[in-house]
């Protein structure tokens, strides 16, 4: 006499073979598309290769747990892998773009990062004004309009009513005469010529 089997004997039976079926595909993806789906991969990550490797282990999981529903054909099989790894690379920048960033601390006696010292640039501005203040004005005025103003050449002769050549000219000598000013101002700051 032959005894009846119960349905939760069949059920683990059913979940046994999908299980082993899973793991078939599992061993497959890794020993058939590891290799090539890393190296592209490895690309979209920018050339992480920590990154690359996480997200072929999260795309072969995801395959593990669609393995039911996957095509078998390797071009299909491949489109499929590329196209999540691609979303999760996608996904992972996003998601690194709303954190802040990790920041590690040698130790907790470690000091803290200098604050950049906002006087150089106030004190570079407060020597070339000092320059400019002894230059002649037609050269200032030029200067001022096209390095201050951000205007070229052109638009500075239509401003003042000069020729473009006169501005450019006006340039080269105020520029000249700054830098000639600064280079002093150096030398006395120094103590003296060479």
């Amino acid at each position: 006499m032959r005894r009846p089997t119960s349905p939760t004997i069949r059920q683990t039976t059913a979940d046994d073979d999908l299980a082993e079926r899973q793991e078939q595909l599992v061993r497959t993806l890794y020993r058939e598309f590891k290799v090539p789906l890393l190296r592209n991969v490895r690309q979209l990550t920018g050339g992480d290769q920590q990154w690359a490797e996480d997200v072929v282990q999260e795309t072969v999981v995801r395959a593990w747990r669609n393995a039911s529903r996957l095509q078998r054909e390797p071009h299909s099989l491949w489109a499929w892998l590329m196209t999540v790894a691609r979303r999760i690379v996608i996904d992972d920048r996003r998601q690194r773009g709303h954190r802040p960033q990790e920041v590690v601390a040698d130790g907790f006696d470690a000091e803290p990062p200098p604050v950049p010292d906002g006087s150089e640039p106030t004190l570079s501005a407060m020597v070339v004004l000092e320059a400019l203040r002894g230059m002649a004005a037609h050269h200032r005025e030029v200067l001022a309009h096209v390095y201050l103003c951000d205007r070229s050449a052109n638009e500075t002769a239509a401003t003042l009513g000069i020729p473009a050549g006169t501005v450019k000219s006006r340039m080269h000598y105020g520029l000249r005469q700054l830098r000639a000013a600064l280079e002093e101002r150096d030398e006395d700051r120094e103590g003296g010529p060479g």
